[in-house]
């Protein structure tokens, strides 16, 4: 059998926790959530999705608690939900909390600028099943997220909150000291297998002071 090509990862930090979100894409139409504890270096997988997360329009809530996301996925075209939409959830699972179907892919997902303050690329109103609860939504910029390019040839690279440079290359996480690459986890091995998120994820949002 020919091997299946290491997966893609991006990598999402909270920007006040010990917190990221990894973002697998493969093989072929299949995401895959992890996420990451950064200062203990453990790693807890969580929702597969047959379709598009647009990684670089998503963010992490400060704290960590909260994942902004933009997705596509066609089979929903002539559904409320339109084929595209951006949504609110509790990482590593995509369930969500509070959505907004866009039916384009141009814009979506958005940042945080508070625990739960968002600001939104282009959404309208909210799904009536998913409605907004829990956070505000404010204008301003919504910058997209980008690797640093600290690393040649890496798929991501970045600094967690401990200031260590952390990598992504071959289906891997890494990080970087002194010249010397260790390796952190190993994605490669990994096969869809969708599984119902359990109820913590499914748990209302109440508002948090920002």
């Amino acid at each position: 059998m020919t091997p299946l090509p290491p997966p893609r990862l991006f990598v999402i930090m909270a920007a006040s926790a010990p917190t990221a979100v990894i973002i697998r894409r493969g093989p072929a139409a299949w995401v895959r959530l992890t996420l990451w504890n950064t200062k203990q270096d453990q790693f807890t997988p969580g929702s597969w999705f047959r379709g598009r997360i647009y990684a670089e329009k998503c963010d992490l809530s400060p704290d960590g608690e909260l994942f902004l996301y933009a997705a596509h996925q066609g089979r929903r075209l002539q559904t409320s939900y339109s084929d595209s939409w951006t949504a609110l959830s509790r990482p590593p699972w995509l369930h969500a909390l509070v959505l907004w179907p866009m039916s384009t892919t141009y814009g979506g997902g958005g940042r945080f600028v508070g625990n739960r303050q968002v600001i939104l690329r282009g959404a309208g109103k909210t799904h009536p099943l998913h409605p907004l609860q829990g956070v505000e939504v404010v204008s301003g910029e919504a910058p997209y997220h980008r690797s640093t390019r600290e690393v040649e040839d890496a798929d991501w690279s970045g600094r967690d909150q401990q200031n260590r440079l952390v990598f992504t290359a071959g289906g891997r996480v890494w990080t970087r000291t002194g010249g010397t690459d260790v390796e952190l986890a190993d994605f490669r091995d990994e096969r869809p297998n969708p599984e119902p998120p359990p109820a913590q994820a499914k748990r209302a949002m109440l508002k948090k002071r920002s």
